[in-house]
């Protein structure tokens, strides 16, 4: 079974999105995982119906690790990002994971990615969930 983690912060609106939509889609073929920053980001992933979910360094560090997919806003993977909830630990962790990352171009740092066209959060959540998702599903 496809093991996704989805890890978000500050009020996890953006997890629960990608939650909601990955449950509608695939239901029970998939295990989704919710890693929050922050105890109301893991609380609002796991009402989107995530099946199981954890919050903090330590959480996202060791799940990392073990996870075939994880999805969430760019600054998963840099060090202090989210107003400080991303550690450079967390950060380097989800960067090392073996787990396919598919990250999405939303950063209120002082990021810029060249070349992309800004999408809205909606057709990002779909194009993963559709498109990504499936993708990796036919390769596992």
């Amino acid at each position: 079974m496809l093991k996704i983690c989805v890890i978000d912060g500050q009020g996890g609106g953006i997890g629960s999105a990608l939650i909601k939509k990955l449950k509608e889609e695939y239901g029970e073929d998939i295990e989704v995982i919710a890693l929050g920053t922050n105890a109301i980001a893991t609380s609002q992933m796991m009402k989107a119906r995530a099946n199981k979910g954890a919050t903090g360094a330590n959480a996202i560090i060791k799940t990392s690790r073990t996870a075939h997919v994880i999805i969430g806003p760019i600054g998963i993977i840099l060090a202090n990002a989210m107003m400080g909830e991303v550690t450079p630990e967390m950060a380097a962790a989800v960067a090392d994971s073996p787990a396919k990352k598919i990250l999405l171009p939303l950063s209120q740092e002082n990021v810029e990615i060249a070349g992309l066209t800004p999408e809205p959060l909606p057709h990002l959540i779909d194009e993963i969930v559709k498109i990504k998702i499936k993708e990796i599903m036919h390769h596992v």
